[in-house]
Parts: C-alpha cells; sequence; structure tokens
C-alpha cells in the first residue's frame, strides 16, 4: 500500500497510471479516496492520478480540520512529500474548496481545476451539523437520500452508507464545520487556472446554481452538467465524468506545451 510519513502521521494514498501534470484527487468531507475508484481505473493510460486520504480519513493518519485553509496548507505539504509540483487538482465538495483555496493562494501549483459538485460557498444545513454531534448514525443515514440522485443504484446507495457510516463522526464534523465557513465567492476573479466545473443536475447537497456560478465567475472555466445525477456524481455517471475529466486533461496537457 503506498504511503507516506507525514508531520501528522503515515498518509496513505492510491495511485495509478503516468504522465504529467498529474491529476489529483481530493475526496469531499467524510470521504476517502475509494469515492476516486473508476477514475483511477479509466484514466491511468492518459496521466498518473493519485487520490490521498486526507489526515483523518481513511487509511492516513491524523486528525480532520474545522478550516478548509488548514486542509489547503496539508495539501501542499503532500504534494511536496510526494515530489509534484504542479498538478490538475480534482475536488469533490469539500475537495474543491481546498483545490480552490490552493489555487487562490499557491497558483504556481495548480495546472488545472476539476471541481465537481462544489462551490465557491458551502453552507451545511444546521440539522447536519448539529446531529453529526448529537446522533451521528441517525444523521448519516438520513443525510444518503440528499448524495445520490434518483436514477442511482440501490446497491451504490447502500455501499456509500455503510461507508460514510465507518468514518470518524467528529472528522466528519469538523468537515462540515469547515465547509460551513467557506466562502470564496468575492475571491474567484483572482484564480486564472482553467476549470472543469461538474455537478449532477439532481444535486440536492450543492445544487447545479453553484457550479453555474463557478463557471461564470472564474476566469477560465467549462461547466459540464449531468442528467440525473445527484452529488455523488463522479460514482452515478463515472463513465460521462470520466469523459469530461479526458477531455479537459488533454487540454491542459497541450494548453502546457503549446
Amino acid at each position: 500500500m503506498p504511503g507516506v510519513m507525514m508531520e501528522w502521521g503515515r498518509l496513505f494514498y492510491a495511485r495509478g497510471g503516468g504522465g504529467a501534470p498529474p491529476l489529483v484527487c481530493l475526496h469531499g468531507a467524510g470521504g476517502s479516496h475509494q469515492h476516486w475508484g473508476w477514475q483511477l481505473q479509466a484514466l491511468g493510460d492518459l496521466v498518473r492520478v493519485i487520490a490521498p486520504d486526507l489526515p483523518g480519513h481513511g487509511r492516513s493518519a491524523g486528525h480532520g480540520y474545522a478550516d478548509i485553509a488548514a486542509y489547503g496548507r496539508a495539501l501542499v505539504a503532500i504534494l511536496d512529500a510526494l515530489d509534484v509540483e504542479r498538478a490538475i487538482l480534482a475536488g469533490h465538495s469539500m475537495g474543491g474548496a481546498i483545490a480552490l483555496w490552493i489555487a487562490l493562494h499557491n497558483p504556481e501549483r495548480v495546472a488545472g481545476l476539476a471541481l465537481i459538485a462544489t462551490g465557491a460557498r458551502l453552507r451545511v444545513a444546521p440539522a447536519f451539523l448539529t446531529g453529526l454531534q448529537e446522533t451521528p448514525a441517525a444523521t448519516i443515514s438520513d443525510m444518503v437520500p440528499y448524495l445520490y440522485g434518483p436514477t442511482a443504484a440501490l446497491e451504490l446507495r447502500a455501499a456509500g452508507e455503510t461507508a460514510f457510516h465507518a468514518s470518524d463522526p467528529t472528522v466528519f464534523h469538523a468537515d462540515f464545520v469547515a465547509c460551513d465557513r467557506f466562502d470564496l465567492r468575492d475571491q474567484l476573479a483572482q484564480i486564472a487556472a482553467p476549470a472543469l466545473v461538474v455537478c449532477g443536475e439532481q444535486d440536492q447537497m450543492t445544487p447545479p446554481k453553484y457550479s453555474r456560478y463557478l463557471a461564470e465567475q472564474l476566469a477560465n472555466a467549462e461547466l459540464a452538467l449531468v442528467p440525473d445525477a445527484g452529488h455523488m456524481v463522479m460514482l452515478e455517471c463515472p463513465d460521462v465524468v470520466n469523459a469530461a475529466l479526458r477531455r479537459f486533461v488533454t487540454f491542459i496537457s497541450q494548453y502546457k506545451t503549446d
């Protein structure tokens, strides 16, 4: 199992393929590298794919953070440890917030942004914030219907619920606090990196209006809406998302060499 020692302990990451700039995939709140399994399988022939478990998540040591900036600084340290000078950052939900933060504060590390089911502001329902502290198991079960689109397979929903129940509820809550505090709406125009913005049309957690706003406010962005998909769009419709990522990665590779 690939891993590297960090100041907070051992970092786990999944990897596949080869090619530069690498595609670094950042999971969302309470998630892990497993949310990027389809991308690790499908894109390795085109690019080096790296999917870390953020601190305190999945198989990584450490603890979660209640601040996107703290996750951003941690990811810069991860890129350094993995000897990644510049990368295409693909971020899902909270992972997209981390990618945007790095694009703003460390633009030299970002070749491109793939912003999936995310936004410049990520308000969290108070019931989820309170529930993850008081009744985490029931709250996670209540959250699942909001995570998937109407046509998502029951097996996918069940596997997702099981995985979220296995996460540390303290870390999950801190992630949601970090999301709730996040707001870069007034700074998006400062981000020059090319961006692909992807959202499921049935996303209830980060509705399509969030993605439309990103695509309108970022200097160089393309919007791709996925019919029938919900918040877990890269798991619900992997072929559609992978096709969009393949086009974007190819564009970035050519864009940086032209």
